[in-house]
C-alpha cells in the first residue's frame, strides 16, 4: 500500500513539474509574435493606414480640442447642417491633404523599413543610426503636421453652433473652441 501511495506522490510530482516547465514556455513578453512582421515596429494595419493616407491619430491635439476634422465633418454633414460650398471646401482640404498624407505616409513607412534591415543585418553604426532615426522622426514629424493643418484650415469654415455640434455628435461633450 506505502508504495502505491508513494508511487501515485511521484506520478503527481513528475505531472506538477512538467505543468510547471511547460508554462514557463508560455510565458510571453510584450512584442511577441511582432518578431515576423515585416518592419518591426509597425504592424500591417498601420502600414496600410499611413499609406492610404489615415490619420493615425495624429491630429488628436485638434480633434479633441473643438478642430474638427475634414473626414469626420464629411460623414456627419447632414446632421450638422454643412452647406453645399461647405462641402465642397472642405472636401478639398481633405483631397490635398489625403494626397499629402500617402506620399509621407509612404515615406515614414520607407524610414521604418530602413531603420529595421539596418538592426535585421547587425551592420549599424551610432553614425548610421542618429541619420535613420533623425529622417523617421523628420517625416513623421511632416505628417503630424499635414494632419494637424488641415484640421487648423477647416474650423474657419464651420459656425460655432456646427462646431459644437460636431463635437457632441463624436462623442466629446459638446464643446468645441471659441472663435
Amino acid at each position: 500500500m506505502f508504495r502505491i501511495v508513494l508511487s501515485s506522490v511521484l506520478f503527481g510530482c513528475a505531472c506538477m513539474a512538467t505543468v510547471v516547465a511547460q508554462a514557463s514556455d508560455a510565458v510571453v513578453g510584450p512584442y511577441a509574435g511582432q518578431h515576423s512582421r515585416e518592419i518591426k515596429s509597425l504592424s500591417a494595419e498601420d502600414i496600410d493606414d499611413l499609406q492610404a493616407g489615415r490619420g493615425w491619430g495624429f491630429a488628436k491635439p485638434a480633434e479633441l480640442n473643438g478642430f474638427p476634422g475634414p473626414v469626420h465633418l464629411l460623414e456627419l454633414k447632414d446632421d450638422i447642417a454643412l452647406s453645399d460650398s461647405q462641402v465642397r471646401e472642405i472636401q478639398a482640404l481633405f483631397d490635398d491633404m489625403k494626397r499629402e498624407a500617402m506620399v509621407l505616409g509612404a515615406a515614414y513607412v520607407d524610414a521604418e523599413r530602413a531603420l529595421d534591415r539596418a538592426f535585421a543585418a547587425q551592420d549599424i553604426s551610432p553614425d548610421a543610426l542618429a541619420t535613420l532615426v533623425a529622417r523617421a522622426a523628420d517625416v513623421k514629424g511632416r505628417l503630424r503636421l499635414v494632419h494637424l493643418q488641415t484640421h487648423l484650415k477647416t474650423l474657419p469654415l464651420l459656425s460655432k453652433h456646427q462646431v459644437v455640434t460636431y463635437m457632441r455628435l463624436r462623442g466629446y461633450g459638446g464643446g468645441g473652441h471659441r472663435h
